[in-house]
């Protein structure tokens, strides 16, 4: 072997073992986190309206001068439904107002401009939230309803009825914003039409 290979083998032999011991000495610190994963699951607002003895979501009753009638209609907030506006729609069909005395029960506010609609705010809980529409759970009869009365109402088919409808609407638009209650009453009846 000639001395120009022998050169240029050692100059190769060399170069690699300086590049082998370059490649092993440079460590350069890194370092690596763990995942941090987001999930975002749906929100709810979960109502029921119940009353006692229903048979497909009608109950009747007979009136009798000076009666009280247990009436216990019930609109419950499910458990873990978010902060929230319930309402309550009371409709008067053929003049209950002329036979029955009754008062909506404590806590409930009327909803100013709109009839027969009451409201209350509620907050999260991890358990259901009954509340009670009549205030003492009745219906009185008036003392003054007469046998005729009731008989013209026989005559004409058309009896006097009461109807509860529960809705409602999450209390805050946006972070820390919340809805006014005319604007959170017009979105419970909207989204129930949709």
């Amino acid at each position: 072997m000639n001395n120009k290979k022998k050169i240029i083998l050692l100059v190769v032999a060399f170069v690699l073992t300086i590049a082998a011991s370059v490649g092993v000495t440079l460590a350069w610190l890194t370092a690596e986190s763990s995942e941090v994963t987001n999930t975002f699951a749906p929100s709810t607002i979960d109502i029921t309206l119940t009353e006692t003895g229903m048979t497909n979501n009608e109950k009747s009753f007979l009136m009798v001068p000076g009666h009280v009638i247990e009436k216990d209609p019930t609109v419950t907030v499910k458990a873990n439904s978010e902060d929230c506006f319930v309402f309550i729609k009371v409709t008067k069909t053929n003049g209950p107002d002329y036979f029955l005395e009754y008062n909506i029960a404590d806590g409930w506010t009327a909803l100013s401009g709109v009839d027969g609609v009451y409201y209350k705010e509620v907050t999260k809980k991890s358990s259901d939230q009954p509340f009670s529409i009549l205030d003492g759970d009745m219906v009185t009869v008036k003392q003054e309803v007469t046998k005729a009365q009731m008989k013209s109402l026989e005559s004409l088919g058309m009896y006097p009825k009461l109807t509860f409808t529960a809705y409602a609407c999450q209390r805050y638009q946006s972070a820390g914003i919340e809805f006014n209650v005319a604007d959170a009453w017009q979105q419970a009846r909207t989204s129930q039409s949709n």
